[in-house]
């Protein structure tokens, strides 16, 4: 595969208790483990709007230029179906606001790719209607993205549309070129779906995929009325790529065959396994550059 191998800079941000990087770091940290590129996540304390002016954005599309790293995609956050309790609130405007200014980042920052989410699944409207309202926003903000000629990549990650025919049918229905799909492996692995069939048929309209591996951990809350043990959802720990229970390989090359051309982004956005200091960083991110090449 030669697919853009890019650094998630969510990998460095401090969180979790991991050791920190500003984005000028997480840059020559991508170069040092040799990566195409990165992936910057566009909330504090790396790429905020809200602290990214006219000549901060030049100066970071400089230090792009200059350490080579030429594949870039801008990690959104948002969460289409908030705080939908308070009907007088204009949500599709707020969070189509919001979305333009990360498109508008991603274009000044030299890039045409921009990670969206959809929304986690609120308890106050019948999921008729959050759908509705996910569609109508995405579908706008396409639209309005398309004259900066960046593409929405929609990441299998929030409560809707998270299996791979709900987020097929999703992309679908807006039906808006640039809008795809930033189509991960963890979350249909994790749902127990075969990932090479995932894969196969998310293939044409995926963009860009996040990576992480991890192992499942079982967990049990006692009972003392019971003198025994009530089984809970395991929970995971992120471990080094192809240590975990993700068939990466498998994955990947069914995304390969069936059309899959765009940048594959490694993340660290939870514990690791092996602790949170920066060489241990460091080994995970090296590790996923190796796995992938091999591949």
């Amino acid at each position: 595969m030669n697919n853009p191998l890019l650094l998630h800079s969510v990998s460095y941000a401090g969180l979790w208790g991991q050791a920190f990087l500003p984005v000028e770091g997480v840059l020559d940290k991508a170069v040092q483990l040799g990566f195409d590129g990165v992936m910057l996540m566009a909330k504090r304390p790396h790429t905020s709007v809200l602290d990214w002016g006219p000549r901060e954005r030049e100066l970071l599309r400089e230090q792009l230029a200059q350490r080579n790293l030429r594949h870039l995609c801008l990690a959104g956050y948002c969460n289409l179906t908030a705080d939908l309790e308070h009907g007088e609130i204009p949500h599709r405007e707020l969070q189509v606001t919001y979305l333009l200014e990360l498109v508008k980042l991603t274009h000044e920052l030299g890039g045409t790719l921009l990670r969206v989410f959809t929304g986690y699944e609120h308890p106050t409207a019948d999921p008729g209607r959050q759908t509705r309202l996910i569609i109508e926003t995405l579908k706008e903000t396409a639209q309005r993205a398309a004259m900066f000629g960046v593409t929405l990549g929609i990441q299998n990650h929030h409560d809707h549309a998270v299996d791979w025919q709900s987020l097929h049918d999703l992309i679908h229905a807006i039906g808006e070129p640039n809008c795809q799909a930033c189509y991960d492996a963890w979350a249909p692995a994790l749902q127990g779906v075969d990932l090479r069939t995932a894969a196969r048929a998310m293939a044409p309209m995926t963009v860009h995929t996040t990576t992480a591996d991890y192992q499942l951990r079982p967990r049990f809350r006692y009972r003392p009325d019971l003198v025994n043990y009530e089984v809970q959802t395991p929970s995971t720990l992120a471990v080094p790529m192809g240590e975990g229970l993700i068939d990466y390989p498998g994955f990947l090359k069914a995304l390969d065959e069936n059309g899959f051309t765009g940048s594959i982004a490694y993340e660290m956005c939870s514990p690791l396994r092996d602790g949170r200091d920066m060489d241990t960083l460091d080994r995970y991110a090296r590790r996923f550059v190796d796995y992938l090449r091999a591949l």
